[in-house]
């Protein structure tokens, strides 16, 4: 009887402490965050040194770092980031948050960066003028014009293509501009810094392209943390450093670093 009597406390114990263990409250201090990402200058890039850069992956190091939290990045092309968040094989991703992407991931209430999208064309298009006075999405389909796009472009899929919009895709995102300099496509809704550096990268002339002055909604930029991963729940904490830094211009002093001047 006092055997069992002993065998019983110690599974309690046990039961009591593993009841502890999971209810004490989420906190990164000296926990490893692993990032997927895709290659994407100036958001987060590896330069030859094998070092990071980007002003995504500084903000979002040096946020997480205010709450001890370091961080490892991979690269994967971004299909594979999305799968490997929602198996719980890496801890997080950065980008927009989705209704899909939400039912395998958590994130925080306000974006850490707005990017701006601006419609691009090839030179002499014949509708350049339509084109320039095109006042919102629904004006793209009433053109009866044809976006070009890389596979799995989230804002395209809930922006272009629900509105029965023709896309062509590729898998890589250079080759969006080498599409759109030989007329495979009408326009290309990019980021002008980014789309800049990624035509110079090309064998595309600058003069090819067109940067027009027509702007969508920005797409909002958030870190996204697996539902499975032990860190899920420093995200709250995560939000008040961001907006910290909002507030104080040390996200806008680290975002300059990288877009002014352009690459």
């Amino acid at each position: 009887m006092a055997f069992r009597l002993r065998a019983a406390g110690r599974f309690l114990a046990a039961c009591f402490l593993c009841v502890l263990l999971l209810c004490q409250p989420a906190s990164g201090a000296g926990a490893v965050l692993v990032i997927d990402y895709p290659d994407y200058w100036p958001f987060f890039s590896r330069m030859e040194t094998g070092e990071m850069t980007g002003f995504f992956y500084d903000i979002v190091t040096e946020a997480l770092g205010k709450m001890g939290v370091e961080t490892r990045w991979r690269e994967f092309p971004w299909g594979r980031c999305q799968c490997n968040v929602e198996a719980g094989e890496t801890g997080a991703m950065i980008t927009v948050p989705t209704p899909d992407r939400l039912e395998y991931a958590a994130t925080h209430p306000d974006p850490f960066y707005l990017k701006q999208l601006n419609v691009f064309t090839y030179k002499g298009h014949p509708r350049l003028d339509f084109i320039r006075n095109m006042k919102t999405l629904d004006d793209i389909k009433a053109g009866g014009l044809t976006v070009v796009t890389y596979n799995s472009n989230s804002w395209n899929d809930r922006n272009i293509r629900s509105r029965g919009i023709k896309i062509y895709e590729t898998p890589l995102l250079k080759s969006v501009w080498r599409m759109l300099a030989v007329k495979r496509g009408d326009i290309v809704i990019e980021w002008p810094v980014a789309a800049w550096a990624d035509i110079n990268a090309t064998d595309v002339g600058r003069d090819e392209i067109v940067e027009t002055d027509v702007t969508f909604d920005p797409m909002p930029f958030h870190l996204l943390i697996s539902k499975k991963s032990p860190l899920v729940g420093i995200l709250s904490e995560f939000n008040e450093i961001i907006l910290e830094m909002r507030e104080s211009g040390r996200i806008a002093e680290i975002v300059a670093k990288y877009t002014h001047p352009a690459r």
